[in-house]
């Protein structure tokens, strides 16, 4: 069975589907060492690994990111590529070959433009490119899973029907997966639930349970950038008791090396 298809087939259980983002190889491996079904990338988790902003990485370089990444694991991995290639609908479609092209299970394209002054793509617009992005999927000889984003919430826009309807449409348009980040109200995301047939990726909201947002209606749960900026947090706490402290607390918990050493060496690294 091909990556694509078993990762299809994870929308489809009724277990949410609790998808970690790694942001380079190391951490991959050892996130799929743990038992997780799925990855995906982050695209902002990356970019901070590369001492760059969210949305400061080429595409070129992303898709080099994604290869490693596939590499790294034998689980299905979905990528976070951002817009894509470019603006136009012919460039989403190009960015679903490059995608498969590396390896990926599947990949989410957003409608944000990356132009502070028109952030979101016009109505019309972002639905011909995901409607590109569909087609080219389906004209793939393996299975694809293709999130479409809706980044209203993410960028000011707080519209919550304007983000329904372009949800709908992206589902009219073919899009396999739905995603749009920023909403984690209960009642809200019940809602988004209701008004589509296609599963709905949210990223995991703090105070809601996995139980509670299966009841919700759920489909998927993801964690963008919070574990890169988890791992920061540790970075930044160990380095502030050493600066102010002059003590080393740290370091009497956490993953030891020996546990690392013995992961990485399964895999074959030195």
């Amino acid at each position: 069975m091909d990556k694509g298809k078993t990762f299809r087939l994870l929308h489809e259980g009724r277990d949410i589907l609790i998808m970690p983002n790694p942001w380079d190889p190391g951490t991959a491996k050892y996130l799929a060492s743990l038992g997780f079904k799925a990855l995906a990338t982050t695209s902002a988790g990356f970019a901070f690994s590369r001492g760059l902003p969210d949305g400061g990485v080429p595409f070129d370089a992303m898709m080099q990111h994604c290869r490693e990444m596939v590499a790294a694991t034998d689980l299905p991995i979905s990528a976070d590529l951002e817009k894509g290639k470019g603006d136009s609908a012919d460039s989403a479609a190009e960015t679903i070959f490059a995608a498969e092209a590396a390896g990926l299970a599947g990949c989410s394209i957003e409608d944000f433009s990356g132009d502070a002054a028109k952030p979101i793509y016009d109505f019309d617009h972002a639905v011909e490119r995901v409607a590109a992005a569909a087609e080219a999927a389906r004209a793939l000889k393996g299975d694809f899973v293709f999130t479409a984003r809706c980044e209203n919430f993410l960028h000011g826009i707080t519209d919550f029907d304007a983000t329904v309807k372009r949800l709908q449409a992206f589902e009219r348009a073919g899009a396999d997966v739905l995603f749009a980040p920023g909403i984690s109200d209960p009642a809200r995301l019940r809602e988004l639930c209701a008004a589509v047939s296609k599963p709905v990726s949210t990223i995991a909201p703090a105070g809601l349970s996995v139980p509670e947002l299966t009841e919700i209606g759920i489909s998927r749960l993801s964690l963008g950038s919070r574990l890169t900026t988890a791992a920061f947090t540790a970075l930044h706490t160990a380095a502030r008791e050493m600066l102010d402290k002059g003590t080393f607390e740290f370091n009497r918990s956490g993953v030891a090396y020996s546990e690392l050493q013995g992961l990485f060496s399964r895999n074959g690294d030195s």
